[in-house]
């Protein structure tokens, strides 16, 4: 499938769809590599406090609103971030967890840039496409996030 052309207010946002999916890549080599799964958990636990929480936060408060929260897609995403944070922080077994955490992520995601994101973008008006904007500017900067992490994929 083509990349889809995305406004600019909606880019920033969008690009961080790129580190989930790494995550998942993350997920499938550590799997390869028999790394522990309960490792490989804790480490998406910290990617769910310091990455997805808050891209999950901007979406529902700033984003999802241009659709409306009875909107069934959005209800949909919202429903499978609850999921995803249920998978990451549950009690389940670890491989069980992280190997629907890589399959639903990679879904999640693939559904929200081709079809949702592209709704949104057409129905936005200049004034939510700014609180977008200066919403995705107030989350924190993400500094080297692997830096003092363990790396288990490598």
């Amino acid at each position: 499938m083509p990349p889809v052309e995305r406004l600019p207010e909606l880019q920033g946002i969008s690009r961080e769809h790129h580190d989930g999916l790494l995550l998942c890549w993350k997920i499938r080599v550590g799997l390869a590599k028999n790394v522990a799964p309960s490792r490989i958990r804790e480490y998406c636990r910290r990617f769910l406090k310091n990455r997805l929480k808050p891209h999950f936060e901007v979406e529902e408060d700033v984003l999802f609103p241009v659709l409306g929260y009875n909107d069934p897609d959005v209800r949909r995403a919202m429903a499978e971030h609850r999921r995803l944070q249920r998978l990451i922080n549950g009690r389940s077994d670890p491989a069980v967890a992280i190997s629907l955490l890589e399959e639903e992520l990679e879904a999640h995601i693939r559904f929200e840039e081709r079809l949702l994101f592209n709704r949104i973008q057409q129905q936005a008006t200049p004034e939510e496409l700014a609180r977008i904007v200066a919403a995705h500017a107030a989350l924190p900067a993400h500094v080297a996030e692997d830096r003092d992490e363990d790396i288990f994929w490598k």
